[in-house]
């Protein structure tokens, strides 16, 4: 779709204006006072207003991940049918209440991401079949009466988050036997950002090589999400770590500014700004910055929550790394040096084994090499942990 902002005009600008408008984004104003088919300031902070309580990027354009955005934000549950379609799944805002509602009533739909998935289908039909529905898999009027009349089975926290957190403690603290999908972003045409001749496809496909190499010897199963020639999609990348039943999605990416001052670290987890959110992926995008912020001094660019749609189709934790800005050259030289990338594929294989150690026989951020991991995971039993 065509980038609508300040300064644009034409009718896109009239639907994201009077979108906005239902929302209470945009206060309502005389006829005479503004012109409706006109992308002014007042259109691009109240755009920014919603990027920000919805996990986007606060730039004030509409792009793609905005307009789908806006689009889901106006379902509520019960304006349309719900079920599975595989072409195309049906996502929006009514998705969420919807899988909210049954992980309260103790079914387990995944996260509450907002896509209406085959787990979200499976927990539908286990409620229905439960209840005395026919167990369709359509949530329909019958399917939402009964749905609103039974209090919560589960209480005393978020039921999502908790089953997240006790898959990763039944997981235990070894590596070998876990399955991660390395994800190097962009690829074959798309190639990223590129200056002065340097690639980001490239860069990230180096580095993601060697991050599953180290893995591998450890014993995990690591795999690409693209060959090097090959650029999926977000929406295939997600499918393809969804059907390899993977543990962790690791996705790499650098950055870029039009500033040439901008540079740093930078990691991403899913989390919509609503209360929905990753806690395994948060706490892995914590140690894999505080791991790469030791080992490189770069620029601490923090942990941020995001619902881009690699982090929010995922069933399973999932981070983005942006590592450094090729527009700026200190950054872009690091960059290019395959030491760093070493450093960063050694900090980064740190982190997950320290996410699944689960604060136990820890020691000091930036301490362990990678052969210390590997000797440690190839002791007897792999009874002790770093």
């Amino acid at each position: 779709m065509q980038l609508l902002r300040r300064g644009d005009s034409g009718p896109g600008v009239v639907e994201i204006r009077s979108t906005l408008r239902r929302f209470g984004l945009l206060p309502a104003a005389a006829v005479d006072e503004v012109h409706e088919d006109v992308f002014d300031a007042d259109a691009e902070q109240a755009v920014r207003a919603f990027q920000q309580q919805r996990g986007l990027i606060t730039d004030g354009i509409v792009g793609p991940a905005t307009y789908r955005a806006l689009r889901e934000a106006g379902w509520q549950l019960g304006d349309r049918m719900l079920a599975l379609m595989i072409s195309a799944p049906m996502s929006g805002d009514d998705v969420v209440a919807l899988q909210e509602r049954l992980l309260e009533l103790g079914y387990d739909p995944g996260r509450a991401g907002g896509v209406f998935d085959e787990q979200t289908e499976a927990a539908l039909r286990k409620f229905q079949r439960e209840y005395g529905l026919v167990p369709d898999g359509l949530c329909g009027p019958a399917t939402l009466r009964s749905l609103r009349q039974l209090g919560r089975k589960v209480t005393g926290g978020r039921p999502a988050l908790l089953r997240e957190q006790e898959l990763l403690r039944q997981a235990g603290p070894r590596l070998r036997g876990k399955r991660i999908v390395v994800d190097p972003g962009h690829g074959g045409p798309d190639r990223g950002v590129v200056v002065a001749g340097v690639a980001e496809a490239d860069i990230v496909w180096d580095l993601a090589r060697r991050l599953v190499g180290r893995m591998t010897a450890t014993g995990m199963d690591a795999m690409l999400s693209r060959q090097e020639d090959t650029c999926p999609t977000e929406t295939e990348r997600a499918a393809f770590a969804n059907h390899a039943g993977a543990d962790l999605v690791l996705s790499l990416h650098t950055d870029a500014n039009r500033s040439m001052h901008a540079q740093g670290l930078a990691t991403f987890h899913f989390g919509n700004g609503s209360g929905a959110t990753s806690t395994v992926g948060e706490a892995l995008a914590g140690f894999i910055q505080r791991e790469l912020l030791t080992r490189t001094g770069m620029q601490d660019c923090r942990t941020q929550a995001r619902t881009w749609e690699l982090l929010r189709l995922t069933r399973m934790p999932t981070v983005r790394v942006e590592i450094g800005y090729l527009t700026h050259i200190g950054d872009r030289r690091r960059l290019l040096d395959p030491a760093f990338r070493d450093v960063v594929a050694e900090g980064i294989l740190v982190a997950v084994k320290r996410l699944y150690l689960l604060g136990q026989d820890d020691q000091p951020t930036g301490t362990f090499t990678f052969s210390d991991v590997l000797a440690r995971e190839l002791e007897r039993g792999g009874a002790q942990a770093i």
